[in-house]
């Protein structure tokens, strides 16, 4: 009777936390650009002619609306009878029904998962909600948009993405708006503001290695590989990339300290920190090993505190220094970049 009752008892709280999880991600997607693209291809695959209520039907979505909104925001031209060119072309129509396969997987994603990767690495408080744009257009990348007023997340559709590396990326960009609504801490925040501005483009810089914090969030755990949804290939670039931790560590705390003695100006900064992005750049790699250092030195939570208040530079020194008997050959980051962190944490 006692197992029984048991049992109940942690049934009855796994429902309810599954519930509250679910409260907190609110994640649609929204296909109907790609779908008035197709159907368009397909009449013209077929010799059946194209109307203005088809071209409406395209121009009408909401996809097309903030796709359009996004690029005019950018300066980037886009105009309606420039995308017709693009949606009549040949080389659209020859990819017509690899674009239809892709989309039809995408649309069997597991919606709720990539939500609850992302949540697995936020704070109580945080909440997830965006609109997933898979999205036809002539440029082949992905982004997030309006993440503060109405978070939308468009994929470019690719037919080389499968549907686990569609969920992965969904998970990974996630937790990006995840994160910005709960952290940085409202202390931390305001501690920022009262510095130099060396001091505060300093942490909005280390706020880089987000990347890697959702590399990991996205894999769902750290000894699972980030990329094990990807090819070989792209497996084998990571740990290529990731065998030069040390080196970019070292250059990324030089980057630092040249921010910190101004030494870097404010447009010099931004000029050589993007440069840190690249495919998948030191934000990323630094950033995830940053985080699973951590993680499996302090456990999760401590993590999730540190990306939120701004200790996560201090935090990680702190678990290389307790690893005594670890891995000696990882380097921390140097004293003056630790005292440019939020008070309490340095």
């Amino acid at each position: 009777m006692l197992m029984i009752r048991t049992l109940s008892v942690f049934l009855l709280c796994s429902i309810a936390a599954a519930v509250q999880a679910q409260s907190r991600v609110q994640v649609r997607l929204d296909t109907d650009e790609p779908e008035a693209v197709l159907a368009i291809l397909a009449k013209k695959q077929t010799g059946a002619a194209i109307t203005d209520a088809d071209w409406k039907k395209l121009f009408d979505t909401e996809g097309y609306r903030r796709l359009k909104k996004r690029e005019l925001s950018m300066q980037r031209p886009m105009d309606d009878a420039e995308f017709q060119k693009y949606v009549l072309s040949p080389e659209l129509l020859a990819r017509a029904t690899e674009l239809r396969q892709t989309l039809d997987k995408w649309k069997q994603a597991d919606m709720n998962r990539p939500g609850a990767l992302a949540l697995a690495y936020l704070p109580q408080n945080a909440t997830i909600k965006a609109t997933i744009y898979p999205s036809i257009k002539p440029r082949d990348n992905s982004f997030v948009f309006e993440v503060d007023t109405d978070p939308a997340i468009f994929l470019y559709l690719d037919p080389a993405v499968t549907r686990e590396q569609f969920e992965n990326t969904m998970a990974h960009e996630l937790h990006h708006i995840g994160y910005g609504t709960a952290c940085p801490t409202a202390e931390s925040k305001q501690w920022t503001k009262q510095q130099p501005e060396a001091v505060q483009q300093f942490n909005s810089w280390a706020g880089a290695f987000g990347e890697g914090y959702a590399m990991l969030a996205a894999a769902g755990g750290p000894d699972i590989h980030p990329k094990a949804t990807e090819s070989l290939e792209k497996r084998q670039r990571w740990d290529n990339d990731l065998s030069n931790f040390n080196r970019d560590q070292k250059e990324l705390d030089e980057f630092f300290r040249q921010i910190l003695s101004g030494k870097l100006t404010h447009d010099q900064a931004r000029d050589r920190g993007y440069t840190y992005f690249g495919y998948q750049g030191p934000w990323y790699t630094v950033g995830w090993k940053m985080a699973v250092t951590i993680e499996k030195t302090f456990g999760r939570d401590k993590l999730i505190q540190a990306e939120c208040d701004g200790s996560a530079l201090a935090v990680y020194n702190a678990a290389v220094a307790k690893n005594k008997s670890g891995d000696q050959s990882l380097p921390t980051w140097s004293p003056e970049v630790i005292h440019a962190l939020p008070a309490k944490n340095q």
